[in-house]
């Protein structure tokens, strides 16, 4: 077990930081501690002199789940506030009724997470994401900001959540892949095997498991090679093609449906189901039509 300081590790060796999610037992899945050790660490590799890249990876075979689902707040019909935000109404606003949703309330917590996922995008120094395991929904969210995606030979990575419950948020999947395979991922949710990932150049690399922290950490070590300012300016320059795409507003309308996605009559009843029904078999339903691999991960 865990505590909230333990979550995320990190740690800085032969010019390189390494972040690792470290809920193994929870297969690594994102709560606010999670998320916020993730930019505490991102944060802190940015500031380190001694850095040169950084790594981020999951602990226990893994490297996330998504969002946790077990433990989490629908903040958009709470009175407490989430962390990193205020209330629009200030803090005398009105108490929400019961069953109400607040759009503005909603937005602005999952797009605190944005802004945390995004750090990795705005670093200056160059991130490796190792996907290894399962990578999957809210997990997409985080691992696309990366610069470098290597991934484990036996890894999936997908968006299971836009057949039902979600949109992505960070909405880096038509930047990286482009307009067919965009839809063809994400208007099934379908899983897309390591193979299949760097076919269609959604990764640098794949590796062996047992051989994928080895070699990204070689790969990030290299970068101690190059001046620091040279590859921020580097990747400013790449990251920026993008921003001007309307990158930014695609986060917006990705962050706000999200939060559609979650409040319609389909999503209330397959959350009901979930609270009368055992957790993997819902999942199982949802994702039964559209699974092409052996094993399904419990995720968002």
């Amino acid at each position: 077990m865990t505590d909230d300081k333990t979550v995320v590790l990190y740690e800085e060796r032969d010019d390189i930081a390494i972040v690792t999610l470290n809920r193994p037992h929870k297969k690594n899945t994102l709560t606010d501690a999670v998320i916020q050790g993730l930019a505490d660490g991102i944060d802190a590799a940015t500031q380190s002199s001694s850095v040169s890249a950084v790594v981020v990876r999951g602990s226990g075979g893994t490297l996330t789940g998504g969002y946790d689902l077990t433990e989490a707040s629908d903040y958009s019909k709470s009175e407490d506030h989430p962390p990193g935000w205020s209330t629009p109404y200030g803090a005398k606003g009105p108490k929400p009724r019961e069953g109400a949703w607040d759009p503005v309330r909603d937005y602005q917590f999952m797009n605190n997470n944005v802004r945390r996922f995004m750090k990795i995008w705005e670093c200056p120094k160059p991130v490796i994401g190792e996907i290894s395991g399962w990578a999957v929904g809210g997990a997409t969210d985080m691992v696309l900001c990366a610069d470098l995606l290597f991934m484990a030979d036996d890894a999936y990575i997908g968006y299971a959540p836009s057949r039902i419950y979600g949109t992505p948020t960070t909405m880096m999947w038509v930047h990286r892949l482009g307009l067919e395979h965009a839809k063809q991922f994400l208007l099934t949710g379908r899983a897309i095997d390591s193979e299949t990932a760097h076919r269609i150049g959604l990764v640098s690399q794949v590796v062996s498991a047992e051989e994928i922290s080895e070699v990204a950490e070689a790969e990030a070590r290299r970068f101690a090679t190059i001046p620091a300012n040279q590859l921020a300016l580097n990747k400013m320059l790449i990251n920026q093609a993008y921003e001007n795409m309307g990158m930014r507003t695609s986060q917006m309308l990705g962050t706000f449906f999200d939060g559609i996605a979650r409040h319609t009559e389909e999503a209330y009843r397959w959350t009901e189901e979930i609270a009368d029904r055992d957790f993997k078999s819902v999942i199982a339903d949802r994702d039964g039509p559209w699974q092409d691999y052996s094993q399904r991960p419990d995720h968002r």
